[in-house]
């Protein structure tokens, strides 16, 4: 039996590798994505003042700090029984919806770009943001840069700084915003939206008028048929700080809607021998092993996953972009997980919409910023939706508010089986009598890419500790011998 490894795997966030096993016809057998690593973050927060969770879960990825960090305060206003101010809210909201723009452009230029711009089978020294900015110019470039610059400073206004911010408190926020950085911030929400409408009209242009690329996106190669979860608003629209999780069905049903509270009535997690990344599934469905379907309890989040999971999008330019992706893509849900490239580029607009919103509110410069804890600590939950999907913080504590236990399901969690499924299905779909070239790798590498998954955030062992296990096979992969520590 023939192996082919990919290793490191590229354009993500954490390290993983890819093997494939072939049989002796050249088809593909067996895939694994495995990720070897592990951060162990929710035991060694054990022992520690719940306060200190917003700035300490920061530092679990340097590419979704913003979206823990908020996780984390919403997570505390639950423990402490306290809501945020009218004014802290807004604040808080400005700030997530800066950052998951940022986020989405960050995705569309530097790791998914050179898949759907430069091309799939691109040679790999052009797979890459030089090779995005040779094919859309480098004016595109400078505003790239630009729209990244002014939105980090949104960060750095409200954070403290643009990676790891420290402003998030039970009920409120500890810095309030004045009227030059209002100013500031509504020029940079203005020039985001104006990109992020370029951004969607270069991928109309050269993606949706590239008719193999269209092919590839519509086809079965990366096609599953799964739930879907995302946060909604009032009115079922997205909504990425706050809401109720709604889940369909792979016909486009609403299959539940839930306070994130009540989570753990609805999502399970279960563990593979070789992998330190947990697997979700809908507890009422059950678990059937890697497979898709009504029956199957496997759901997805992330961009794509909110779009199928809402009614629209709660800003106008966005339900435009919205509508048109449905109606090119021949209506909802869309299983097609290539797809999420486009339903990025959707939301980073969306984001980037509530971004001017907020900012040209006159309450986000009121002084009213926080609302201070009274009530006991025993139990908290909190959610937002990251640009990589849904992420819950789950804490336990004592009433002196010490972390007794704590509970990450971060978006690449929640997407780790059908990560898993992409990237198998990719492999059996290319991969013929044994035919490999370097284009194919990366095609297969495309199952999990347009996920964005963030392996360093999804990475745990449930026992709190680091098993070494050794699996010995035999040529028709059965298991001979097992060594353990």
């Amino acid at each position: 039996m023939k192996k082919i490894t990919i290793d490191p795997i590229t354009r993500l966030e954490g390290h993983g590798k890819i093997e494939i096993f072939l049989n002796d016809a050249g088809e593909v057998d067996k895939t694994y994505l495995q990720i070897p690593e592990l951060r162990g973050f929710e035991k060694f927060c054990e022992g520690r003042p719940a306060e200190e969770m917003p700035r300490i879960t920061t530092m679990i990825c340097g590419v979704c700090p913003t979206a823990h960090h908020m996780a984390a305060t919403k997570t505390l206003d639950d423990l402490w029984q306290v809501e945020p101010t009218s004014t802290a809210r807004k604040i808080r909201e400005l700030m997530h919806n800066a950052f998951m723009a940022e986020d989405h452009i960050l995705h569309f230029v530097f790791l998914g770009g050179p898949d759907f711009i430069v091309g799939p089978d691109a040679p790999a020294a052009e797979r890459n943001v030089l090779g995005v900015i040779g094919k859309v110019g480098l004016d595109v470039g400078v505003k790239v840069i630009e729209t990244r610059k002014r939105l980090r400073n949104v960060l750095r206004i409200i954070g403290g700084k643009p990676v790891h911010p420290s402003c998030g408190i039970p009920g409120g926020v500890s810095k309030g915003i004045n009227e030059d950085e209002r100013k500031t911030i509504i020029e940079a929400g203005e020039y985001a939206v104006d990109f992020c409408k370029t951004a969607l009209g270069l991928f109309s242009q050269i993606v949706l008028n590239n008719k193999e690329y269209l092919k590839l996106i519509t086809g079965d190669v990366y096609k599953h048929r799964t739930y879907y979860m995302g946060m909604v608003d009032k009115n079922n629209k997205v909504n990425f700080y706050d809401g109720m999780l709604r889940v369909v069905d792979p016909n486009g049903k609403e299959h539940a809607k839930f306070r994130p509270q009540e989570y753990l009535n609805h999502i399970r997690e279960r563990v593979e021998p070789w992998s330190y990344i947990k697997f979700c599934y809908l507890k009422d469905v059950g678990w059937q092993g890697f497979t898709d379907g009504e029956k199957s309890g496997i759901y997805r989040v992330a961009p794509l996953a909110r779009l199928n999971a809402s009614e629209g999008m709660a800003t106008p330019l966005a339900q435009e972009a919205y509508t048109k992706m449905y109606e090119v893509l021949g209506g909802k849900p869309v299983h097609q997980t290539l797809a999420m490239h486009w339903a990025r580029l959707v939301e980073a607009l969306s984001a980037a919409e509530r971004v001017l919103e907020l900012s040209r509110d006159p309450e986000l410069t009121s002084s009213d910023i926080v609302n201070l804890p009274t009530k006991t600590p025993k139990e908290g939950i909190g959610v937002v939706e990251a640009p990589r999907g849904t992420l819950i913080h789950h804490y336990q504590t004592d009433e002196n508010g010490i972390l007794t236990k704590v509970n990450l399901i971060v978006a690449t969690v929640n997407n780790a089986a059908p990560i898993w499924m992409s990237v198998e299905k990719a492999a059996k779909s290319l991969i013929h009598k044994g035919n490999v070239p370097d284009g194919i790798l990366n095609m297969i590498e495309m199952g999990f890419r347009a996920y964005d998954p963030c392996f360093a955030c999804a990475t745990h062992s449930l026992p709190g500790r680091v098993p070494l296990e050794i699996n010995v096979y035999n040529k028709n992969r059965e298991l001979v011998k097992k060594l353990e520590n």
